[in-house]
């Protein structure tokens, strides 16, 4: 509930009370959740909910328009918090995985490192005394067990996930609690019987690779076994691409289609001015008004920063969807190429 918790520091008197930001904030308008209080959620208010449909289930919560430059303002402040941190003598790693989250690992050359539990608490107290934000923390034998019990400690508090105990913390729930399996890779493990954790681990790899393939295969079987071999690295996350979509408050006919197209291509393009690298791909979402949701793409043949070419292409790419029913929503993305050195 990070946007929610800023936003309640910025407004003491709405603590305790059910906050729900997203969009402008108009419940009238198409937007979406993007973060509700847990005094929210109490009323089964949940990210990616229609506002209008949050409304409806509380109409008395409190709801506010997003505010990317605070919430960003916020995020560098917890992550400088955490970045000031020593474990063992020598200051800590820090991977940021978004505006609220890291994982946290020892420096090269750490000494003792004590009870990994009383370090948690140290960090939890390091944010609040920083942000005046309270977290949860994770603690595990890797990046996949600490991801998880992150979620088991909400809020507020800390959760050991290791290898020990991964078994009788997740062998029974469902293959969709592990961290990088969504609702489509969890349907095709069901329809192999692969329903639970403990039925993922005791999997055989064959039959992961033969469905999956055999990079993702053996890799979803790990996952059920708990086990993660990537290290925590404060690398910078390179963007690949950038893109701008906006859901129209009235759905759009097609004679209007390319217009709008064009003018998501010049945001997503001075995006990318700002990274410095020109766009090798377009990448055009379309949603209709009955929510059917296509996506197309086209490379191109040279990268290129030339705003017609890339709108060109952009609308170019409409003669490969269906153009019968009214659109809610437009979506344009730019692929980067490759910074030097590689990235992300």
């Amino acid at each position: 509930m990070f946007l929610a918790a800023v936003e309640v520091l910025r407004r003491p008197e709405l603590a305790g009370l059910p906050v729900v930001v997203g969009g402008r904030g108009i419940v009238t308008e198409r937007a979406v959740v993007s973060t509700a209080s847990y005094e929210a959620r109490e009323f089964g208010i949940r990210s990616g909910m229609p506002l209008r449909t949050a409304h409806k289930k509380c109409p008395d919560a409190v709801f506010l328009p997003l505010d990317f430059p605070v919430y960003e303002a916020a995020s560098a402040e917890v992550m400088a918090a955490l970045r000031s941190m020593e474990w063992g003598g020598v200051p800590v790693v820090v991977e940021v995985l978004g505006w609220d989250e890291a994982f946290l690992g020892a420096g090269a050359g750490h000494g003792d490192l004590g009870d990994p539990v009383e370090f948690a608490g140290r960090v939890r107290d390091a944010v609040l005394a920083a942000t005046r934000l309270h977290c949860s923390v994770g603690v595990g034998n890797n990046k996949l067990q600490a991801k998880i019990a992150t979620d088991y400690g909400k809020p507020r508090g800390v959760y050991t996930i290791t290898d020990e105990t991964w078994f009788d913390e997740m062998g029974a729930r469902p293959v969709r609690a592990l961290w990088g399996i969504g609702a489509k890779i969890a349907g095709r493990l069901n329809s192999h019987g692969i329903e639970t954790v403990r039925d993922l681990a005791a999997s055989d790899t064959t039959v992961l690779a033969g469905e999956f393939g055999p990079t993702m295969g053996p890799w979803f079987h790990r996952l059920g076994r708990g086990v993660d071999s990537s290290p925590v690295d404060a690398t910078p996350w390179v963007p690949r691409a950038h893109g701008h979509e906006e859901t129209y408050q009235r759905d759009l006919e097609w004679e209007e289609v390319p217009a709008a197209v064009r003018v998501l291509t010049g945001r997503a393009l001075e995006s990318i001015d700002a990274e410095g690298r020109p766009a090798m791909r377009v990448h055009l979402k379309v949603r209709y008004q009955n929510f059917f949701t296509l996506t197309r793409s086209r490379k191109l043949t040279e990268p290129s920063r030339d705003l017609r070419l890339l709108g060109d292409t952009a609308v170019a790419l409409l003669e490969k969807v269906e153009q019968d029913k009214p659109v809610r929503l437009l979506g344009v993305r730019l692929e980067m190429v490759p910074p030097e050195g590689g990235g992300s």
